[in-house]
C-alpha cells in the first residue's frame, strides 16, 4: 500500500514527500528528519556543494536494513545535479557512476525524503563540467578503541593540532556523531591527488611514534584496544567522510557536529560531545558555522 503523500514547493521545485509520520528513529519521524535538514541547510549546503555525495539510506528506519547509494536512482528528477565520476575497481563492475551533487535545498530535501539519513562526501570537489579536482581538505578520523572513548580522542586531537600547527596548518574539529572525532584542514589543491593522503599518513605515524600508549596509526583492529586510531585513509580520493551536520543512524538521532577547541578541551565524559538535531540548530543560532574556515583560507601543504 502506498503511503500518504504531501506535495510541497521548495525553491521553485515540486517535491512529493511520503510517509512523513513514519518513525525513522524510535522517537523521530521522517517529517522531523526532513525538517531538520531543511533548517540546517544554510550552514550544511556550503560543505556539500560541488562534492559527490554517497547517501546511506534506511527506508525502514534505523532498526531496518540500510543500503549505500552512490549512483543516482532511475527516478532522480532532472533538476538534481549529477556528475559522472570514474569508479575504477567498483563493486558494481562499472567504470563510472552518476553521483548526486547536493548543491541546493530541493536536492537536500529530496535526499531526506528517500530516507538518506547520512550523507558522506569526499575531500575533493567536482567542477561545473564534471572535472574531478584534487583534494582541498585533509581529514583525520580519530576512532577510539574501547575502553577508550571520545575523551581520549580529544587528547589525541590536541596533540595532532600541535603537529599540524608546526607545519603552519590550522585544524578544525567536529564530532563523528558516533564515538569519535574528525579533524579537518583546508589546503590548497596539490598537483597530485595522493599528496594529502601521504601528508596525513606521515602526521599520523609521527603521533603514534611519539605517543605509543595512546595512539595507533595502523589499520589492524586488534591494535586499537584502549587507544585512539588516527585514521588517515579517508584522504584516499576513493573514500568519503560523513558530512558536517549530517544525521547519524543510532537508537536516537545524533549529528556530526562542529565543535570549538574550548569544548574539546573541557570534555570530561563522552556525553559532553553528543548533540541532537535540536541542540545543533540552537548551536548554529549561537555560533554560526564553526567550520566556515574550511570554505576559505587554504594553506599549501609543507
Amino acid at each position: 500500500m502506498a503511503g500518504k503523500r504531501t506535495t510541497v514547493e521548495v525553491e521553485g521545485q515540486q517535491l512529493s514527500l511520503s510517509n512523513l509520520d513514519k518513525n525513522l528513529y524510535p522517537e523521530f519521524t521522517k517529517g522531523e528528519v526532513i525538517d531538520y535538514y531543511a533548517r540546517i541547510a544554510p550552514v550544511m549546503l556550503p560543505h556539500l556543494k560541488h562534492r559527490a555525495a554517497t547517501r546511506i539510506r534506511w527506508p525502514d528506519g534505523v532498526d531496518g536494513n540500510k543500503f549505500f547509494e552512490k549512483n543516482a536512482p532511475s527516478h532522480t528528477p532532472d533538476w538534481v545535479r549529477t556528475a559522472t565520476i570514474p569508479t575504477p575497481g567498483s563493486s558494481t563492475g562499472r567504470d563510472t557512476l552518476d553521483f548526486v551533487v547536493v548543491d541546493d535545498l530541493p536536492t537536500l530535501v529530496w535526499c531526506a525524503n528517500l530516507a538518506a539519513l547520512e550523507l558522506h562526501i569526499p575531500q575533493w570537489k567536482v567542477g561545473p563540467r564534471g572535472k574531478v579536482h584534487t583534494p582541498d581538505l585533509v581529514v583525520f578520523d580519530l576512532d577510539p578503541g574501547p575502553p577508550a572513548t571520545i575523551v581520549e580522542a580529544c587528547e589525541v586531537a590536541k596533540l595532532l593540532r600541535e603537529v599540524l600547527a608546526e607545519d603552519g596548518l590550522e585544524s578544525y574539529p567536529k564530532t563523528s556523531g558516533k564515538k569519535g572525532l574528525h579533524l579537518y584542514i583546508p589546503v590548497e589543491e596539490p598537483k597530485d591527488a595522493e599528496r594529502t593522503s601521504e601528508y596525513a599518513k606521515t602526521a599520523a605515524q609521527q603521533l603514534a611514534e611519539e605517543h605509543p600508549k595512546l595512539v595507533v596509526a595502523k589499520m589492524e583492529k586488534r591494535l586499537r584496544k584502549g587507544k585512539v586510531f588516527v585514521d588517515w585513509s579517508q584522504n584516499n580520493p576513493a573514500k568519503t567522510t560523513v558530512a558536517p551536520y549530517s544525521l547519524r543512524a543510532a537508537s536516537r538521532p545524533s549529528v556530526s557536529t562542529p565543535i570549538t577547541w574550548d569544548e574539546l578541551d573541557s570534555c570530561q565524559e563522552a556525553a559532553d560531545l553528543v548533540f541532537s538535531p535540536a541542540d545543533v540548530l540552537s548551536r548554529v543560532d549561537k555560533h554560526g558555522d564553526l567550520l566556515e574556515p574550511l570554505l576559505k583560507g587554504r594553506r599549501p601543504l609543507p
